[in-house]
């Protein structure tokens, strides 16, 4: 059985991977009308669904364990970004927030000795220094392309490949 205080902190999990979804659905949606981002556009959609499925995931665990997995409302996520790099660099700095937040889980499972939630939680946290890694990359590579657009087609083209290597 979860605690209040452990039902409530994974149901703003709930939120949180909810609203990466919804961010990563609105990344593809712009990726989609950019000319030449067909891999890049893929690779947002993709991990949308990823995201919507790790919510679920939780929805599911929280309701196993005699909680109620609550259906949050959300705000809207940004649409438009003014640059690739800036939507892969917007992306970064979100997965390290999600890291945030389940270690912040992880801690209130230990202090409750909720030790069924923690083991749970473990992958969450190798899904997380997963998450951290292809992020960085696409950043640095990104970063190394530059406006050379023979480089973008490229990046393009392999994001598919650097998808959880």
């Amino acid at each position: 059985m979860l605690s209040q205080n452990m039902k409530e902190a994974l149901n703003r999990q709930v939120l949180m991977e909810a609203q990466s979804s919804q961010a990563y659905l609105a990344m593809g949606s712009w990726a989609e009308i950019q000319p030449g981002l067909k891999g890049v556009t893929q690779f947002f959609f993709r991990h949308s669904d990823e995201e919507r499925m790790h919510m679920l995931k939780l929805i599911h665990y929280i309701n196993e364990r005699g909680g109620f997995g609550i259906i949050p409302a959300l705000d809207q996520p940004v649409l438009t970004f003014v640059s690739l790099k800036k939507a892969f660099e917007q992306l970064f700095e979100h997965e390290v927030k999600v890291s945030e937040s389940i270690n912040n889980l992880v801690e209130i499972a230990l202090t409750e000795k909720d030790y069924a939630t923690h083991n749970f939680l473990q992958w969450y946290v190798m899904e997380q220094v997963e998450e951290e890694r292809l992020a960085r990359e696409c950043n640095d590579k990104l970063e190394m392309i530059g406006d050379d657009k023979s480089g973008l087609y490229l990046f393009d083209r392999d994001i598919m490949t650097m998808d959880k290597e």
